[in-house]
């Protein structure tokens, strides 16, 4: 038996090698069992229109088998057809539901773009509207406030520059004490070993005297 058919061309070619098989002419009843199979209604009709077409040609032991085998053959295509248009609809609805899914997520993302420029735009609003308010409020001050403010800074300038020259001189002065209190210990230091110096030389001579006095 024939692999089921899954297009109607795949089931007419079928048909006409099995035809071909049993010696029948396929020109002429090819089209008129196709006719049969898709005018009848139940199995039992379409079984008995065929044996009435095919039994002029077979022997009676054959007819029943050969029609059997020709609806079975029919009846795979037909589910075949329908699961295949199934699936073909159940593709474009996947794609229609993806389509309208992305769709959703656009419009949502431009709602959400939107509500945050508004957002945006309220805040740079409403700072524009506060540093017009410093502004104006600056441009209303008195000017002896601001010529106070004016020396207020200037005296702390001034106070500022007289600590660092003073803190500066300060320094100055300890380098310069550290200094002369290294340089007055380092002469100390230069006597007394001087003088070290000179008392080994004296003990030395003294030690060297006695051993000649000794000859």
């Amino acid at each position: 038996m024939a692999a089921p058919v899954t297009d109607a061309g795949e089931f007419e070619r079928w048909l006409n090698d099995r035809l071909d098989s049993l010696e029948v002419d396929r020109e002429v009843y090819g089209a008129y069992i196709l006719g049969v199979l898709q005018e009848e209604e139940s199995d039992d009709e379409k079984e008995d229109a065929l044996q009435a077409i095919l039994s002029a040609f077979l022997e009676e032991d054959n007819v029943e088998d050969v029609c059997k085998q020709i609806i079975k053959q029919w009846t795979d295509w037909r589910n075949k057809s329908a699961a295949k248009n199934d699936s073909d609809d159940a593709e474009v609805q996947a794609i229609a539901r993806m389509i309208e899914k992305q769709a959703q997520i656009v419009v949502k993302h431009k709602e959400v773009s939107e509500e945050s420029q508004k957002r945006k735009d309220a805040l740079l609003a409403q700072y524009a509207n506060v540093t017009d308010d410093e502004d104006e409020a600056e441009e209303e001050e008195p000017s002896g406030a601001n010529n106070f403010i004016g020396n207020e800074k200037s005296l702390f300038k001034n106070t500022n520059v007289e600590e660092v020259l003073n803190r500066q001189k300060q320094k100055r002065d300890q380098a310069r004490e550290d200094s002369q209190k290294k340089k007055e210990g380092d002469k100390m230091q230069r006597e007394k070993d001087k003088l070290v110096k000179q008392d080994r030389k004296e003990k030395e001579k003294k030690r060297t005297q006695k051993g000649e006095r000794k000859r």
